[in-house]
Formats: structure tokens, sequence, C-alpha cells
């Protein structure tokens, strides 16, 4: 079994070189993927809602892998790829401030609008209210994985690490939109 493993990782860091973009969409996407189910499975949803689930694989394989793929290489050209403890803190802030907040709004936007198939007014109106909550928490979570991330990882393997851990803060958001729209027990 050890070496089915090493042959299989061996298998994906051949296709993360040889084919990058394509390896970090397939990865959000699949994760997104099993996020989405964990997520559906831990709210009570007894049969998984499958164009749920598709549209959450769209949204880490169109979305997801490729913005990651493309902010980590702009970050490394801004930065010059240096990893000692001023650029990695500049690269965390700058990632906090510009990509986080991006992604948690568009990740809201996309799953009310599209995923959920609500009006703009109610998606606005859900976004004006928890946006702010959502953003709070993901700036006590994110930093320290940025900071893993830029400090640790090759430019290659930092979306595959954010994915890996975007797996966890998925099923997260997922709660979270998702007692948005139960209406609460009283």
């Amino acid at each position: 079994m050890g070496s089915l493993a090493k042959k299989g990782l061996q298998q994906y860091m051949m296709q993360l070189q040889q084919h990058p973009l394509r390896t970090k969409a397939i990865t959000a996407g699949v994760l997104s993927a099993i996020s989405d189910i964990v997520s559906q499975k831990l709210t009570g949803i007894q049969k998984i809602q499958l164009r749920r689930l598709i549209l959450k694989v769209v949204f880490g394989a169109a979305y997801l892998g490729p913005f990651g793929h493309y902010f980590h290489i702009l970050l490394d050209k801004l930065f010059k790829g240096k990893k000692d403890t001023k650029t990695v803190g500049k690269k965390v802030l700058f990632d906090q401030l510009t990509a986080s907040p991006w992604n948690n709004l568009t990740f809201m936007l996309y799953y009310g609008l599209v995923v959920e198939g609500r009006p703009w007014h109610q998606v606005k109106s859900k976004v004006k209210t928890d946006y702010p909550k959502v953003q709070l928490t993901s700036w006590m979570f994110w930093p320290i994985v940025g900071w893993i991330n830029f400090q640790y990882l090759p430019l290659q393997l930092r979306v595959v690490f954010q994915s890996f851990v975007g797996f966890c803060w998925g099923i997260f958001l997922n709660l979270r939109a998702r007692s948005m729209v139960l209406p609460k027990a009283e």
C-alpha cells in the first residue's frame, strides 16, 4: 500500500510540474467536491444535492485553482521569490488585504446567486449581514496558513496546500451559508 501511495504522489508531482494550471484546477475542483459532500452530510442533507455539488466543483476548478495559480505567480514576481521574515510578512499582508476579501465575497455571491439561485436583493442582504463575520473569521485563520505557505513551501505546492486547507475552510463557509438560509430554532 505504501508503494501505491508513493507512486500516486510521484505521478501527481509529475503532473504538477508538466501541467501546473490544469493540475491545480482539478485538485481544487476535487477538494471542493469532497468539502461540499462533507458539508451536506454535516448539515443533515440525506441525499446528496447533485446540482449543488457540480456547481461547487465548477467553482473550485474554474475559479479557485486558476486564481490561486496566477495569484501566487504574481506574488513571487512582486516579491522576487524572497522568503525572509519581512518579505513573508508583506506577502501575508498583501494576500489578506486583496485575495482573501475578494475570494470570500466571490464565494458568497456565487453561492447565493448561482448555487442557491436566489435573487440579487436577497443575496445582497445576506452578504451585507454576514460578510463581515466571515471575513473577520478568515483573518483569524488564513494568515497562519499564508505564513506557512509562503515561508516553507515552493511555489508549485502553494495552491495545492491552500486547496487542502481550503477544504476545511470550504466546510466552514458552506455551513455558514447554510445556516443563513435555514430559519433559526426558537
